[in-house]
């Protein structure tokens, strides 16, 4: 098996089709597991020319941050035949703790795009709701409680935005990153005829952030254009500099989708 996980569909295609690439080393019986974040289409090109090989492709990227991929406690996305993936399943259960098969190549890559383009919302909407707390007069460290424990949580607030708090704004994750992934999200809505209203507005957003903080500026500090606006602090003592996964590690499994 060959994995590759890298930054761009640009790369990867470079990666498998360049000299001595990828391509160069598949035959029957060998599969190339794509787990990076990439463009449906390009790796359906790709998948292509992999199964002239004689080899299986498959598209498995991850999700749930680089906390939970260095405990092992990842989600793993897997598109491709279901005999493939059933042959995978050890290896990636042996990877990641929750594994789902998403149907054909591509259809992983789909999923996954779209699970960043809703993260990237909700780091968006935190930035908002935390200036506007700061600014309403609200303690942050209580506003940043009232959230947890009300119907307006979630996963990245409970992690992001408590590394936003420290001000230390690490989580090993870019700006050019997320305008990467936003816009493949767009170009999938394009393909489909969906009149996106929000993801546009996200993309401009951060289009805004690269040029005003950098490329490679992490990204939560798009918080920053806020805090520049309004010249306000959003920092609070007591908060940790980087996310940590304290769930307790389980054997990897697949998850079984509910067809009723």
């Amino acid at each position: 098996m060959t994995i590759t996980c890298l930054p761009s569909p640009a790369i990867c295609a470079q990666v498998v089709e360049g000299e001595n690439g990828v391509l160069q080393g598949l035959a029957a019986g060998k599969i190339w597991a794509e787990m990076s974040t990439t463009d449906e289409a390009e790796v359906k090109r790709l998948g292509a020319l992999v199964t002239a090989k004689g080899a299986d492709p498959v598209d498995c990227p991850v999700s749930g941050g680089c906390h939970r991929a260095a405990t092992g406690n990842i989600s793993i996305f897997a598109g491709c035949e279901r005999d493939v993936f059933e042959h995978m399943l050890p290896l990636l259960s042996t990877m990641g703790c929750r594994i789902l098969h998403t149907g054909p190549l591509g259809s992983a890559s789909v999923l996954k795009v779209i699970t960043n383009y809703l993260a990237t919302a909700n780091l968006i909407t935190c930035s908002e709701a935390l200036v506007t707390a700061k600014a309403a007069g609200m303690d942050l460290a209580t506003a940043y409680e009232a959230i947890r424990i009300s119907s307006g949580t979630s996963f990245v607030h409970e992690t992001e935005s408590q590394v936003i708090l420290n001000g230390w704004r690490d989580i090993n994750f870019t700006m050019d990153l997320v305008s990467k992934d936003i816009g493949l999200f767009q170009e999938i809505a394009d393909r489909a005829g969906v009149p996106l209203e929000i993801n546009p507005g996200m993309v401009e957003i951060f289009k805004d952030g690269e040029q005003r903080y950098g490329s490679r500026e992490f990204s939560p500090n798009i918080i920053r254009r806020l805090e520049d606006a309004t010249g306000l602090d959003i920092r609070a003592p007591r908060f940790p500099a980087e996310i940590v996964d304290d769930e307790p590690e389980v054997a990897g499994a697949e998850v079984k989708v509910n067809r009723g």
